[in-house]
């Protein structure tokens, strides 16, 4: 096996489009967006004679907590895993010594075994302290007919899904104008000041649907009441999955149920553009039990997701979840690392 660069874009989504196991995190375009973002980028083939078995975005991440390779819901990989992991990580050390990384970090979108678990162990590898990107999503499949999708819905989500369509002074828009992204950022960082996370900045937002704006994979749907934006979402479409990916909303008018329309919208579009899944993105850690004899999701409380992850599953769906984030140190700086990024998780409440 040989690994090396793989400069075509057709190959490398074409090689993307047999995976079973995706995100937009591993497209073409998330390279470009991080490229633009002026991250330093590599997008590796794990090959045998000419026979492309898997590939990995990999990107420069330099933050003050330390520099490190990053591979965001990858690598993604057809069979003989260890082997093909082993191949990419000899060349990944050689680009981190090269870029004085102080360790490697993969975020693979694989199920949870115990066999990966001994693998990841074998290669040196550790629990992540934290994830960059969602290790447990909820999904939903949209090939079945609408009226089939709103009986699959909860009752209450159901319910306000109708009233809003009855009420005339709810419009959703579809933008694919830039401008329109600063009404989104507007009410962004007023919903992360609410609900106390992070947000990200205005150039990230605008380079994100820019990037993904330039082949028609993005929409931003904008929820009007009155006349005045108080909810919108930015979804993303790429090889049949639509990725609800950024929302934000006003407390303005919270019985007006505007966020809800626009899942629905953005779920009708999805259909119309072949989109067979629909993903939520991230949810709150959650535990099943039974109620009346039937499993029910019952979603950790005190987490700053719960609300949100409430609103997600009432759509109807089933949870994904992907194994934990994996560390291979390369310094012993980067022990110091793991204790602020443990610090930062505990003082988040994730």
């Amino acid at each position: 096996m040989i690994v090396r660069e793989v400069k075509d874009k057709k190959i490398w989504e074409s090689f993307l489009l047999g995976c079973c196991q995706k995100t937009f995190l591993d497209s073409w375009q998330w390279g470009e967006f991080n490229r633009v973002m002026g991250s330093k980028i590599w997008r590796l083939g794990i090959f045998e004679s000419k026979n492309l078995l898997g590939v990995a975005l990999i990107i420069k991440v330099k933050a003050k907590r330390g520099t490190f390779l990053f591979i965001p819901h990858g690598p993604n990989i057809t069979n003989s895993k260890f082997q093909i992991l082993k191949t990419l990580l000899e060349e990944l050390k050689k680009i981190a010594e090269k870029e004085k990384c102080i360790f490697i970090r993969i975020a693979p979108i694989w199920e949870e075994n115990e066999e990966d678990e001994k693998m990841f162990e074998d290669l040196g590898f550790r629990n992540a302290p934290i994830h960059m990107h969602p290790e447990l999503t909820w999904e939903l499949d949209i090939t079945p007919p609408e009226q089939e999708l709103l009986l699959q819905m909860r009752k209450t989500t159901r319910y306000l899904i109708r009233q809003g369509l009855k009420n005339r002074d709810i419009e959703i828009l579809q933008s694919k104008e830039v401008k329109d992204v600063e009404n989104f950022n507007q009410l962004y960082q007023e919903t992360a000041g609410r609900h106390s996370f992070t947000p990200f900045f205005w150039g990230y937002l605008k380079n994100e649907f820019l990037t993904f704006g330039n082949e028609n994979n993005i929409a931003l749907f904008l929820g009007k009441y009155k006349n005045e934006v108080i909810s919108s979402a930015m979804i993303i479409f790429w090889q049949g999955i639509a990725f609800y990916h950024q929302g934000a909303s006003s407390s303005k008018y919270p019985k007006i149920p505007v966020s809800y329309l626009i899942q629905w919208e953005a779920i009708l579009e999805a259909k119309k553009r072949g989109c067979h899944t629909y993903n939520f993105w991230g949810i709150a850690p959650f535990s099943t039990v039974t109620e009346n004899g039937n499993p029910k999701l019952q979603i950790s409380r005190g987490h700053p997701w719960t609300g949100l992850t409430l609103f997600k599953i009432g759509f109807g769906g089933y949870p994904k979840e992907y194994c934990k984030t994996q560390d291979l140190p390369l310094s012993k700086k980067y022990w110091l690392t793991f204790l602020f990024e443990k610090l930062r998780k505990r003082k988040r409440n994730l």
